[in-house]
């Protein structure tokens, strides 16, 4: 008697030690919110890289050969209307003037001789007129060996920039060879574009553009196309679109921008998708979470993205408008899961 009591309390003992079975139901599903995928027309956009410069930009140079004798101006030197530049050493133009003064000198005096001799009746009048020909081809030589000796000088024609220096003292150059590049501030700068032929064909002068520096800080200037190019370039068979830029003292001739143009005709719908859904992303893509409304299910999809703007991110491909997908919870879901949709996707 006393071994089966014995048996049956440590039998007691043995089923309290073991766990309470869970009774519970399955897994709780999980509460997330959706949004619906939305997206906006906009304009179709031509986007290229151009080169910031003053749009009047001029080469200057000697009407006359010669040495240089000096040089006054470095580049990047703001410079003003009147201003000498650069000038030549004038000996040579110098003795050419006064070679051909002397020369106009004997021409007038042999004129003057061939009158009275013709008054006189000693000469003919073809003689006269030859005479009274060197006189003018005399007259020609000074007032050509004169502008020469004027223009022996570079002077600024308006208020600018030095934007390249060419040659340098004591150098010898050629008539009309290019000493200087001056940019005229008053003409403002332009970012200048090429542009394939399909894309050309797509502008119209007056569209608006935003132009983005790099030097500015990823600032947006705004501007609008100024001028097309009305033949493409021969060895690259390109076009140049000029788009007048704001004035702004951090302008630089050479200056590299990115730029986007409003194309005329089309337009175009860009998909956006709140930044609350996005993970993962990393070299312009990215994972989602697609609601199946059907089933009540996720499902992981890859998209790629492009910038971030006020209304989300810029989906590029993965997405259409009117997908729905999660925004909350995304860490903890998974491919397939089933959940519980709060939000308009529900």
């Amino acid at each position: 008697m006393r071994r089966a009591v014995m048996i049956s309390l440590v039998a007691g003992l043995s089923a309290c030690g073991k766990p309470a079975v869970d009774k519970a139901d399955g897994p709780t599903i999980p509460q997330v919110r959706t949004a619906v995928i939305g997206g906006d027309s906009e304009a179709s956009m031509v986007v290229g890289v151009g080169t910031v410069a003053l749009r009047r930009e001029a080469a200057l140079g000697f009407t006359s050969a010669g040495r240089i004798a000096r040089i006054t101006v470095n580049e990047g030197e703001k410079v003003r209307r009147g201003q000498v530049l650069a000038a030549l050493d004038t000996t040579t133009v110098r003795a050419d003037l006064a070679r051909a003064v002397a020369e106009r000198e004997r021409a007038a005096a042999e004129y003057r001789r061939s009158a009275s001799l013709m008054e006189q009746g000693w000469i003919t009048r073809p003689r006269l007129e030859s005479a009274k020909a060197s006189l003018q081809a005399a007259e020609a030589t000074v007032t050509q060996t004169r502008f020469q000796t004027t223009n022996a000088t570079i002077v600024a024609p308006g208020n600018g920039t030095v934007l390249a220096r060419l040659a340098e003292p004591g150098q010898v150059v050629a008539a009309g060879a290019a000493v200087l590049n001056i940019g005229e501030e008053a003409s403002g700068y332009v970012l200048r574009v090429p542009l394939s032929d399909r894309d050309a064909a797509r502008i119209v002068m007056g569209a608006g553009a935003r132009v983005t520096l790099a030097p500015l800080e990823g600032v947006t200037l705004n501007g609008h196309v100024i001028e097309l190019g009305g033949r493409a370039d021969r060895s690259t068979g390109t076009f140049i679109a000029e788009i007048a830029l704001p004035d702004d003292p951090r302008l630089r001739s050479g200056q590299i921008g990115d730029v986007s143009i409003t194309a005329s005709g089309a337009t175009v719908t860009q998909i956006r998708a709140p930044a609350s859904a996005i993970f993962a992303a990393r070299a312009g893509t990215a994972f989602v979470y697609v609601v199946d409304q059907s089933r009540k299910k996720v499902r992981l999809r890859q998209v790629s993205i492009a910038d971030t703007t006020d209304g989300g991110i810029r989906i590029t491909g993965g997405l259409a408008r009117g997908d729905v997908v999660a925004t909350s919870r995304i860490d903890r879901l998974k491919d397939g899961l089933t959940i519980a949709p709060i939000g308009p996707g529900k």
